[in-house]
């Protein structure tokens, strides 16, 4: 019986032993395996994504900002919540901001920048109203970056 007692837990050390060489070899392959894509293949998807390329910006208005302007409209600046992640629009909360139809404003960069930082009280189509900043907290330079991100996308850049 001393035998039997001594091959059980033998057998389950090894075993494990196994199967933790295995599992490490095939980390190990798959670590190896090259990325699907390669910098190349991911350059032109990058450069679709950047809205307003071949728009005409206003004065002290530059790619930077729109640049900036994207990031934090799909982030910081919950701006996403309401105009959808690629800013179409969200039936009943707010409004596509690709198209060149505004709402409640001209469609002009300053009207856009003044627009982000007041909110929209009694909005036309939107069951709710926009709150200042859409309810974040954002610096002046924020705002600016993403009013030039939607100025972008709405005058052709999306």
């Amino acid at each position: 019986m001393r035998r039997t007692a001594w091959i059980t837990p033998l057998s389950v050390l090894a075993f494990a032993g196994l199967t933790t060489v295995a599992c490490q070899s095939q980390d190990a392959q798959q670590q190896q395996q090259p990325p699907a894509a390669t910098p190349q293949a991911q350059a032109p998807q990058q450069q679709q994504q950047q809205p307003g390329a071949s728009v005409e910006l206003p004065p002290g208005v530059t790619q930077e900002m729109v640049a900036q302007g994207q990031q934090i409209f799909a982030s910081t600046g919950l701006c996403f919540t309401c105009h959808g992640p690629n800013a179409k629009g969200m039936p009943g909360l707010g409004p596509d901001l690709t198209d060149n139809q505004w709402l409640n404003i001209d469609g002009s960069y300053d009207a856009i920048v003044e627009v982000i930082k007041t909110g929209v009280a009694q909005p036309k189509q939107a069951a709710s109203p926009m709150p200042p900043m859409g309810g974040a907290q954002l610096t002046d330079e924020q705002v600016r970056a993403v009013a030039a991100y939607v100025y972008a996308l709405s005058h052709g850049g999306a």
